[in-house]
Parts: structure tokens; sequence; C-alpha cells
């Protein structure tokens, strides 16, 4: 009874003010007789408007199609039309009013009692469609649990309809409010179910668009390399049958994964391989324009995408031969969302090439038409973001005076239709340009503003919007590094205590967002006050080290004071990070310790040096560390005083946390050490990767298993994932201890440990560690991960490290940095299961642990790669 739209829109760089990036529902179709009525035409009228992004003209066809159907009773077609409009005030972020039409199409659908089994069978395809948009409404406004159920009840219902193409639709965006809600597995099986689906079927047209439409949402939710694959088959089926548009459509999507490829390889520091994803995501642009000759908006979607890359590739040559056509082809398009989106993607491409003979008057002129078709289509949305990046042009252009106003009538907009994910960027904005014209203040005030609007858009900003997570860096990141920056430099209120506080709120929500963002899934709450934390343990500091472009800035909280301490180090992040890089390269290198002592003094005089005097007088014996970027990289335990010819972990016991938000500290008291010990030690081969053998591996569960008096032991061939879940759940181990390979990395797929008969990746050891929750309510105290390290190259490849210590269901996380396959780790983890055995703080035993091998090997390849990360008690 639904209208299937063939050819779903597949771009991530044209919609800028698109919100909802779940499947797009088609708008339904009435049902009528042979000859339709007046007032079903209407509803064909509106499905025009609607596919031409003409939304406010819809939802007047629409109310006047509703009106008359409930005057002639016709119940049916009354609750089609309002689930239609719905739709269509979802479009224009008109939230009351969506709710309340598909409030009413599910009530006129309810009143209805329909003997006739056509009818009935009628009744329910249109009640499951109604659940659907209903779902996506939900979503939208941040209810993911709601939505997951709607959509799960409307899925009955096309089972029992045998609708296979709605309940693909339908499982799609159930995966998404899945992996919203932290249900990786379950999210990641849907989809696998839905692929199955999807390939039994007969090659189709249907079958194609299907395959595109799961491969747009596993890039979404972060799986590139299964993106890449289903979009490969969607285009391969598209071109057997003859189906151009469905083919196009495949390269145009092939080509926005390989560029999120490119992003993902570039965090990873693979320059090589993100050179190689562009040059193929240009290749796939530029098929898909050959092949959509006959279909103008895939044409031009991808050339916006391509000129886009050549852009941020600075490849200018190659752009300016796109100028022309995508000019001409925008100036014919009629007024819709569309062809406003289409302009201001192209003006932001533009204003890129300022330097390259583009005119600012042409791009200024390009988006006061954008500004002008929105208003004559009353979508205050598309004005918001038009009038928003006309404002950002003369910000760019020096024009502050005008770029505030523009800015302003922006916000005003957006917030009058209370779209957050618009006006943050707008406060952002303003913050900007008042801190241009030197007005502090009032910038403070608006990036307070913007830094407020995020907070509250958590939740959709990773799970309606996925897309925004490749730009993190560029567009969210940011707003919380300015903000701090600004709160930090007010020279008259540098000592008082709000700024800091609120500066160390700001960097503690930097650091949930990344995990949001490494995770996709904003599903990690803040358990516990920050202060109560410190206050509770008198001889422990927490220390913010905050790295900014032309400083390092120090956080440091002890206990028992009202105020809190703020030290600034002149040291450029470029110089800051080159050291930390320098210092990661030599570290696994047992033979570098003299450059590795050299750096890490450096290190220690900028991070340490500046607030000794206050640790030492507060007698401080435990030092907890929320580290910022590359600063994750290395353990701080390496930092080494030269004065005292000491390493900082001579001094105190040394722990991490990505942030204190995130972390409830109780002791290790009155705990029996109950250990499951796994490892591998054979050399491997897996999933194409090639694993060295860990000849300690036997020796170092023999220790720890020595060390405690309750263990089980996994080993090799044992060491599969079924095991381990079996382990976990039917006995309550207070220690995990895993002696195998890992790796962490900021590429949520790259991080993973090795079991015997596959790569165990974190969602899945998250969801593994997590499920005993539910059959054993015991908490993990401690996971160990033996021989792990940090991927190489990647700036931010201890994110990986958080992300385990925050999802895996354990208080503390301890980890090595770097693989170390030496008698000494075997050392090691004996000494630290006995210090943990006679009681003392596991920050503690890890400090005593790492002297004991240090008073033997003083080369901090043997004892440096032990970082604990979590509850430090």
């Amino acid at each position: 009874m639904a209208f299937t739209k063939s050819h779903p829109s597949s771009a991530i760089a044209v919609t800028p003010n698109s919100k909802s990036t779940i499947l797009p529902f088609p708008i339904l179709t009435t049902i009528s007789a042979v000859n339709p009525t007046e007032t079903s035409r209407l509803v064909q009228q509106s499905q025009v408007l609607y596919e031409a992004g003409q939304f406010m003209e819809t939802v007047q066809l629409l109310k006047k199609a509703a009106n008359e159907f409930k005057a002639n009773n016709d119940a049916l077609n009354e609750a089609i039309a309002l689930s239609n409009l719905s739709l269509a005030y979802q479009q224009l972020g008109k939230w009351l009013e969506a709710t309340e039409a598909i409030r009413n199409a599910i009530a006129s659908l309810n009143a209805q009692s329909l003997k006739d089994s056509n009818s009935s069978q009628a009744k329910s395809q249109i009640f499951a469609q109604a659940l659907d948009v209903q779902g996506s409404l939900e979503l939208a406004r941040g209810q993911t649990e709601a939505a997951l159920g709607t959509w799960q009840e409307a899925a009955k219902i096309y089972q029992q309809l045998d609708d296979t193409s709605a309940l693909i639709r339908n499982q799609i965006n159930q995966a998404q409010a899945m992996q919203a809600l932290g249900n990786y597995l379950q999210a990641h099986k849907t989809l696998i179910s839905v692929q199955g689906i999807l390939q039994k079927q007969a090659d189709s047209s249907l079958k194609a668009t299907g395959l595109q439409s799961l491969g747009n949402v596993l890039r979404g939710l972060g799986y590139l390399n299964d993106s890449h694959k289903i979009l490969e088959e969607s285009s391969s089926v598209a071109r057997k049958m003859g189906d151009a548009i469905a083919q196009s459509n495949a390269l145009l999507s092939l080509g926005n994964t390989a560029r999120a490829q490119t992003s993902a390889q570039l965090s990873l520091g693979n320059s090589n391989s993100a050179d190689n994803y562009i040059k193929t995501a240009i290749q796939y642009y530029q098929q898909a324009v050959q092949i959509a000759s006959a279909t103008p908006t895939v044409r031009l979607q991808s050339q916006l995408n391509l000129l886009r890359l050549l852009v941020e590739q600075k490849e200018f040559s190659t752009a300016k031969a796109l100028l022309s056509q995508i000019q001409s082809q925008i100036n014919n398009l009629p007024p819709s969302r569309t062809a406003v989106n289409y302009r201001i993607n192209f003006a932001q491409s533009l204003s890129k090439m300022i330097q390259n003979k583009v005119q600012p008057k042409d791009i200024a002129q390009m988006l006061a038409q954008a500004v002008e078709i929105a208003k004559s289509l009353k979508d205050e949305r598309s004005e918001s973001y038009a009038i928003g990046t006309l404002g950002e042009l003369y910000e760019q252009s020096g024009q502050l005076s005008d770029a505030k106003g523009l800015t302003q009538q922006a916000l005003v907009k957006a917030e009058s239709i209370d779209a957050q994910d618009i006006a943050y960027q707008w406060h952002w904005q303003m913050g900007r340009i008042f801190q241009k014209q030197s007005n502090i203040p009032s910038a403070t005030a608006a990036y307070n503003r913007a830094y407020n609007a995020l907070k509250s858009l958590r939740n959709d900003l990773v799970a309606i919007n996925p897309d925004v997570q490749f730009s993190f860096r560029e567009s969210i990141e940011p707003v919380y590094r300015q903000y701090v920056d600004l709160l930090l430099q007010l020279k008259e209120n540098t000592q008082k205590s709000d700024n800091l506080l609120q500066a160390r709120e700001v960097i503690e929500s930097l650091q949930l967002a990344e995990l949001d963002n490494f995770f996709r899934s904003p599903c990690l709450l803040p358990r516990v006050g920050l202060d109560k934390l410190v206050e509770k343990e008198k001889s422990t500091a927490v220390i913010y080290p905050i790295i900014l472009d032309n400083r390092l800035e120090i956080i440091t909280k002890l206990p028992g004071q009202d105020t809190i301490y703020h030290n600034t180090t002149k040291i450029s992040k470029n110089v800051l990070e080159n050291t930390v890089e320098q210092l990661q390269k030599d570290l696994p290198i047992a033979s570098r310790e003299p450059d590795v002592k050299q750096y890490s003094q450096q290190l220690y005089d900028w991070l340490i040096k500046p607030i000794e005097a206050n640790l030492a007088t507060q007698e401080i014996k435990t030092l907890v560390f929320v580290l910022d970027g590359a600063l994750r990289n290395i353990p701080m335990a390496i930092l080494y005083d030269k004065q005292q010819q000491k390493y900082l972990i001579e001094n105190y016991a040394i722990s991490l946390t990505p942030g204190l938000q995130l972390v409830d500290p109780k002791p290790l008291q009155n705990v029996q050490l109950n250990v499951l010990v796994a490892g591998v030690e054979q050399e491997l081969l897996i999933e194409g990767q090639s694993f060295s053998e860990l000849s300690n591996v036997t020796q170092e569960l023999k220790q720890v298993q020595s060390s405690v008096k309750t263990s089980k032991k996994l080993l090799n061939q044992d060491f599969t994932q079924t095991n381990l879940e079996k382990q976990i759940q039917s006995t309550p181990f207070s220690v995990v201890h895993l002696a195998t390979h890992g790796q962490f990395s900021s590429d949520v797929e790259q991080t993973y440990i090795l079991t015997w008969d596959k790569l165990l990746k974190v969602r899945e050891l998250d969801n593994l560690l997590r499920a005993r929750g539910e059959s054993r309510p015991e908490t993990i105290e401690l996971l160990v991960l033996s021989a792990c390290k940090t991927a190489t190259g990647d700036k931010r490849a201890a994110l990986g490290l958080a992300g385990v210590a925050v999802r895996a269901g354990a208080r503390s996380t301890l980890a090595t940095l770097w693989t170390i396959d030496d008698e000494s780790t075997s050392e090691f983890m004996g000494e630290l299961y006995r210090q943990l055995d006679a009681g003392v703080t596991k920050a503690q035993a890890l400090q005593r642990a790492q002297l004991a091998i240090l008073a033997k090997e003083n080369r901090p390849y043997f004892w440096a790669p032990y970082v604990l990360v979590g509850n430090w008690l």
C-alpha cells in the first residue's frame, strides 16, 4: 500500500541541514477506487512536493486531504494523510505538530473496526507504516528506547503480512536505535540478518536499493569495510539489471564510504592508505557522474561531493573545472530544500577557494538565493542554515558587524524551531566573532551557550546524525577546546575557582564526547560528582593537562582545597606532540633508554615541575591523570625528574581515567581474588593477520595462579570467545587476566584482543563482559590486558584503551601500551597480585610491582608499559 521511493539519497556531504539519518520513510499512497477521488489526488500531489523538498506546500495539501477524508468517514485514508503530514512536519522540525499528526493517525486507526479481511489487512499495513513514522519521530526527539519499541511493534505486523521490503527498512532502522543504546552485537546481528534476507532475493532494482541502504547505515555505524562490500554488491546487482539510477546511487555511496575511510586512515596516521582511499573516492564520484547523466540529482550530488573532496585536498585546478558545470545545474533546480542544500554546499566549497580567484560576492549571491528560496518554502530550518552560512562567509572576510547580524538572525530562526543541532553552530560562530572583536566576556558567554547546546544534543549527535562523526574533529571538538582556552585566558579571573571549575567540567565533557564518538553511541553515563571523589582520598591529586595551540594548561585538584590550581606552560602544541611522538617511538626499544630519559625529562619539566611544590606540601601519594590528546599514548610513570634522578613512579602511585565522571572508585577491600587467566602463546594467523609466538605466556599465567587462592585457566585452543563467555557468566571472577596479543586504536574496528579463533573487537568484548551483569551481579574488579599495544602511528590510539576501560564492565583496567614478551612480565604480574592480595590499592600495587622490576632492570622498556585506567583504589 506504500509508495516505495526507489532511490533514497546517499549523500553525506550535501545535506547540512538534514537532521534525521534514519532511512527515509516513503510517503504513503491512498487506498482508492479505480477512479481516484479529488482528495486522493491531493495526497498524490503532496507526494510529488514532498520528494521535491517542498515541505510547507506538502503540509497544506495534506491538512486539506486529512480533513476531507475525515468528513467522508474514510478513516484509513485519513490515517495515511495524517502519517504523511507527520513526516512533512518532521522535515520542517515542527515536532509538536508532527506528534499531534501521528497521534491522530493512530487514534483514527484504533477507532476503526473492520470485518472485511481485505480492509483489515489494509488497516494492518497502514498501522505498521504509522508506527514506523512514529518511531522516526521518537528517535529524532532523542527517545531512542521508545523508537526501538515502536519499530519492533511494526516489525511484528510486517512479518504477519509477509512484507519483506518494509521489514528490511524497519530492521535497518531498529539496528540504528540498538547501536545508539549501546547494544552493538544485537545491532550488528540485525544488520547481518538483513544482509542475509537481501542476498537470498533474486537480483532486482529493489535488491540493489536495499543493499545500498544497508551499506549507508553500516558506514554511519562505523563498519566501513562492511559498508564497502555491501555497496559493491549493490552496484554489481544494479549493473546486471541495467538500472543506471541504482548503479549511480551505489557509486555515490561508495565514494562517501571511501571518503570516510580516508578520515579513518588519517586519524590512524596511515597517510599512504588515506591517499589511496582519496583516489578511490574520486574515481567512484567520477563514475557516478558519468552514469548519472540521465539523473540530474545524483549527478549534481556526486559533483558536489567530488568538489568538496578536491578542495579539501587542495587540488584547486581540478576543482575549478567542475565549477561551471555545477553552477549551471544549480541554476536550473526548482525551488526545494534540496536546492537550498546544494547551494549551501557549493558555497561552502567555494569559500575555501577564495585565494584561487573565486569572488566572495559570487558566493554571497548564491547564499542569498538559498535564503530567498528557503523563505519562499517557509522552511525555517533551511533558512537558518543558509543565513548562518552567509554569516560565516562575512566572518571569514572580516566583515564582523554584518557577520554578527546574520548569525543572530540564523540563531533566532534555529531556536524558534528548537533546532539545537544548528543553533550550537551559530552560538559558536557568535563566540568567534566576539573574540575577533576583542569582546572576551561576550565571546565566553556565547561559547557557554554552544557548549550547553552540545550537551543537550548528546544523544542526537550520535544516534540521529552519524555523519557528523566524520567531522567530529572539525565541528565539535574545537567548541570545547576554544571555550576552555577563553576560560583560562581571562586574566582578571584567572584565580577564580568558578572559571577553573567550568574549564575542568568542559574538559571532562570533551572526554565523554570523544568516547561517544569512538563507540558511535551515547551510552556512557556520568556516575558521581567530581569533587566527592578527591575529598574521599586525602593523599590523591587529580591532574588535567590541557593541550592548546600555543600553550599547555594544567589544572590540579588537591584534596581538602576550596580552590583548584592552574598553571600555564608556554609550549606550542606542535612541539609538545612531536616530543610525545618521539618518546612513544623510543619506548618499545630497550636500547633507547638515553633518548627516553631525555624526552621524559622534558615532559616532566612541562607537566610536573610547575605543580611539584603543591604536591609536596599536601603530601600527595597518588596522582590521577585525566590526559588529553597525544599524552594518552605514553605512561606517566616514565616522566623523569633530572634533579632527583627519579622517575615519577618512584615518588607516586599513578592512575589514569578518561574522566572522573565515569569512575565510581570503591576500595578493593574484603574481596577474595578469584582470577580467570587466559592467553594465546602459539603463533597464529587470524583474519589475514599474523601474530607471533608469545613464549612467556604459560609462565605468566602460572605466576598469576600461584599468587592467588582461586583461579581458572584457558590457554591456546581453550581460549575461545565461547569458552570465555561461559566462564565469565558462570563464575564470579573478581579479576579477568588476558595474556594475548591486542591492539588499541582510535578506530573502534581496529581495537581488539586475540583469542584462539578470532579477533575479539572491543564492541564484542564490551557485550561479552557486560552480559555477565545479567546472570551474575558481582562486578569484575580488574581486567588485565597483557601483551597489548597501541596502534603504530595512531596519535589517538589510547582512545581505544579508554574505550575498553569504560565499557568493559570492570572497575579498573590494567594494560600494556607496547608488547613485552619477557620473563620480567611474569615477575611483574606475580608481584602485582601479591600486593593486591595484601590489601593495598590498585594504584599502589601497580607502583610496587613496577618498582620491583625497576630495582633489577633500569631500562623503561621492561617496567614502564603498564597503565591503570579507571578505579585506582
